[in-house]
């Protein structure tokens, strides 16, 4: 990958607290349930070792069975309930930061762009991801 990767960051708030948020984004049996960003895709399975070193892998596919593909990185930071740093493994770089506003809880995800898809596309599709998250967690 080349120097230049253009950095996305998208956002949301979440109407729960950071502990639950955390927990929420972490655990694979939550990320199975919300790693998606449409309907017909779904994540049947999730590993997770959230620790500096550690990696997590998770296999997202179309529900119909026409595509799936394994999404993974290796974690480079882990502050709990503050801040996720990993690499995929492609290489490219990202930061998962939670911010406690007590009742409500900021995440924002920023991430190096890959080059073989528009950036807005990029952009929409990860922010779909983070909106699937940010719902599961509030009703649940």
């Amino acid at each position: 990958m080349n120097n230049t990767a253009t950095t996305v960051t998208v956002e949301t708030t979440v109407k729960a607290p950071v502990d639950k948020v955390w927990q929420y984004w972490t655990t694979p049996v939550h990320i199975m349930q919300w790693n998606n960003a449409s309907e017909d895709w779904h994540t049947p399975s999730a590993t997770n070792d959230l620790r500096s070193g550690g990696s997590f892998t998770c296999r997202m596919e179309a529900k119909d069975g026409s595509f799936g593909f394994d999404f993974g990185g290796t974690y480079d930071e882990v502050v709990p309930n503050k801040r996720i740093a990993y690499a995929m493994g492609d290489g490219r770089r990202v930061t998962v930061d939670f911010t406690d506003n007590g009742n409500e809880t900021k995440v924002s995800e920023t991430f190096d762009a890959e080059t073989e898809n528009p950036v807005d596309m990029q952009r929409a599709g990860w922010q779909a991801i983070l909106d699937n998250f940010k719902r599961y967690t509030e009703l649940n």
